[in-house]
């Protein structure tokens, strides 16, 4: 469906022309015309299949209205991180290129709170905050939300892993009834479907395509490793593969993450951290470096790595498996991005068998198992031994896969479904390793 039928404004779709969009997603054909029609609507939509455009669209055309007077905003759109925040304001900004002048602000953690303050002070058309800031600042008086006419939740199921189901619902409280409500989320089971009965009005149910189906056009492969030892000289052999352009490499916890950024750096790797300890600013630097090229590699933990979109990342390495079937999905989708292909790299210690079953039960098929000569694992999986051929590289350290190997990189949707429950496995824990392959630490808090 091209945008035309979609009845938006001519400059919002001069907009998207400018971009190189001509055409709807799924997600974009289903909720876009259901928001202007004024219904509030519980989306459920996996990350990068242009969830944020199908709020961002029907909000800009509602802001081309008459508004009421004040200074408060008009759009209140909370997402559960910052690089969500940062990722909304920068596709309102793309959006609304030809529109009339449209104030947006963005309130968030890890920023200063006076210049925070001075910017909800000023007229403002739409928002983006993450839960914790916004509360500080409605604690103090400082949000005017009397003009509100739409309160949108994205990734409202990442918003509750996280613990903010409180917070969110009292800034839900302390905005008018009468706003229109749009949430959109990787499932609508559980609480997110609690959630949606009690702060919104008859809302429309929308679901796009179960994200298990959407992973043919990434090549997935598993390596068995035996200890710590082994995943981070296997992981120094795969990053240096001449076709690796730049790749992620997911870890448990924010001191692993340290500790393998600058192991890798030590070894000749252009590496970064990305994890939650880091303030705005620093996480602000690390990702500019990364979509410059100076960074190759970058080092994340799940919640730091939520949003980031770079077509130049071809790899992705999960060094720890993640706790959440769900979070594999959302990790490699991070390469394959707007396009182009990727590869997505495991790592599976003898224990964590349970979490590769589930992670395989999830998807709906099984990784390919894959080794390097001279870096055979020696140690059998504990349960969830693989049941077919393994792929064998040359020892050489920019070997490809054999050429019985038919599968080839392509791009996937972005990753990033929840499961109903939302919990993690059943008695997973981390690698013997801790997670980052120097020592026992074990994962501490959020990252």
């Amino acid at each position: 469906m091209s945008f035309v039928s979609l009845n938006l404004n001519s400059s919002i779709l001069q907009a998207l022309t400018a971009s190189g969009y001509t055409a709807a997603t799924p997600v974009q054909e289903k909720a876009v015309p259901e928001a202007l029609a004024g219904h509030d609507l519980m989306c459920s939509a996996p990350t990068g299949t242009g969830k944020t455009a199908a709020f961002v669209l029907p909000a800009l055309q509602r802001l081309l209205q008459p508004a009421k007077p004040g200074r408060g905003p008009r759009v209140l759109v909370l997402t559960p991180t910052r690089e969500l925040a940062m990722q909304v304001t920068s596709a309102v900004e793309k959006y609304s290129k030809f529109m009339p002048r449209v104030r947006t602000g963005t309130v968030l953690g890890g920023m200063p709170y006076p210049k925070q303050r001075r910017l909800l002070e000023m007229p403002l058309d739409i928002l983006v905050a993450t839960p914790g800031r916004l509360i500080d600042f409605i604690d103090q008086g400082k949000v005017d939300f009397s003009r509100l006419e739409m309160l949108v939740l994205d990734e409202a199921d990442r918003m509750l892993d996280m613990g903010f189901i409180k917070p969110v619902e009292r800034i839900c409280a302390a905005t008018p009834a009468g706003r229109q409500t749009l949430l959109f989320s990787a499932t609508l089971d559980g609480g997110i479907g609690t959630l949606g009965k009690r702060l919104m009005r008859n809302p429309k149910l929308i679901e796009v395509a179960a994200q298990k189906s959407r992973n043919e056009n990434i090549e997935q492969r598993l390596h068995h490793v035996d200890d710590g030892s082994h995943k981070h000289r296997l992981l120094d052999h795969l990053l240096r593969d001449v076709d690796m352009t730049q790749a992620i490499v997911f870890t448990a916890t924010k001191r692993g993450a340290d500790r393998l950024s600058e192991s890798l750096n030590e070894k000749g790797h252009a590496s970064a951290a990305l994890h939650g300890d880091l303030n705005q600013s620093q996480r602000n630097r690390t990702l500019a470096r990364l979509r410059s090229g100076n960074v190759r590699v970058l080092v994340a933990t799940d919640v730091a790595a939520r949003g980031i979109d770079v077509a130049s990342i071809t790899h992705v390495i999960n060094y720890d498996l993640p706790r959440v079937a769900e979070d594999y999905v959302h990790r490699i989708g991070r390469t394959g991005r707007a396009g182009a292909t990727g590869i997505a790299i495991s790592f599976a210690a003898p224990d964590e068998g349970h979490q590769l079953k589930q992670i395989e039960r999830y998807t709906g098929h099984q990784i390919e198992r894959h080794v390097v000569e001279g870096m055979e694992p020696k140690v059998k999986p504990r349960s969830g031994p693989p049941s077919g051929p393994q792929k064998r590289f040359g020892g050489n350290r920019n070997a490809r896969p054999t050429s019985n190997s038919n599968s080839r990189w392509a791009a996937n949707d972005r990753g990033g479904s929840r499961s109903a429950s939302g919990k993690p496995f059943a008695g997973a824990r981390p690698a013997r390793d801790g997670g980052s392959g120097f020592g026992g630490n074990r994962p501490r808090g959020r990252s």
